[in-house]
């Protein structure tokens, strides 16, 4: 029998309707009926995950956990965050669950150890994220070379993260600023860029740098897909 998913959304919208759109465009179905069942609860009243981590902001735990209940009551076989920070809550959420949820760090530094073997990563984030080293660890798990922005570029990242994706500026204005910042990324060493942020692939995809990017929302549909018991569409 197959499984079904629940998306734990909402951080952000945008983010949330990006990863469905990827589960969707990822699984080989011919028509309407070949696809999965999917749930979202797109609960944008979750407290930002960067302000709690970083400032003592408001515990997200018990809103997500909400809409970890909806999703549960749904009959979600899987969940999925399509937020890359949440997952530093997710011990706390999957103590409150039998329901898996799928590990997004996990799962993309899986598959650049199979992508890009030996070569060095970048890792683009907001600095939450990076500063609880939920890629850094993972990364070292499987032994995936791996180096971080430094002060001057986390800012930049955050601005485009907060300032433009998540308030819904446009994007192409943003194009030598952020051919820019790789640059200087590459400069540094890196051979490709891990875009561990929701927002950062709806830029990537909007803006035309060749990267090469790793999507850890694409990589997330990926394994949920499989994990569904369907078959993935041939790249």
């Amino acid at each position: 029998m197959k499984k079904t998913i629940g998306i734990l959304g909402g951080m952000g919208p945008m983010a949330t309707a990006d990863l469905f759109r990827k589960i969707i465009e990822g699984t080989k179905a011919v028509c309407d009926n070949e696809h999965i069942r999917v749930y979202i609860d797109s609960d944008a009243a979750i407290p930002d995950r960067t302000a709690a981590i970083l400032h003592g902001g408001i515990d997200p735990v018990p809103e997500m956990s909400t809409a970890l209940r909806h999703l549960e009551a749904c009959g979600a076989d899987c969940i999925l965050m399509a937020c890359n920070t949440a997952h530093y809550f997710l011990p706390r959420l999957q103590a409150l669950t039998e329901t898996p949820i799928l590990d997004m760090p996990a799962i993309t530094a899986k598959r650049c150890g199979e992508l890009y073997p030996g070569r060095r990563a970048a890792v683009l984030a907001t600095t939450g994220t990076l500063d609880t080293g939920l890629y850094s660890r993972a990364l070292e798990r499987e032994g995936v070379p791996f180096l971080l922005p430094d002060e001057a570029q986390r800012a930049e990242l955050m601005r485009f993260i907060y300032d433009v994706v998540k308030a819904s500026k446009p994007l192409a204005p943003e194009a030598e600023n952020w051919g820019r910042l790789l640059d200087g990324l590459r400069q540094r060493g890196a051979d490709y860029f891990i875009l561990a942020c929701t927002e950062l692939p709806i830029l990537a995809n909007a803006l035309g740098d060749p990267g090469p990017f790793i999507d850890p929302t694409k990589e997330l549909a990926r394994e949920a897909i499989l994990f569904c018991g369907y078959p993935l569409k041939e790249e």
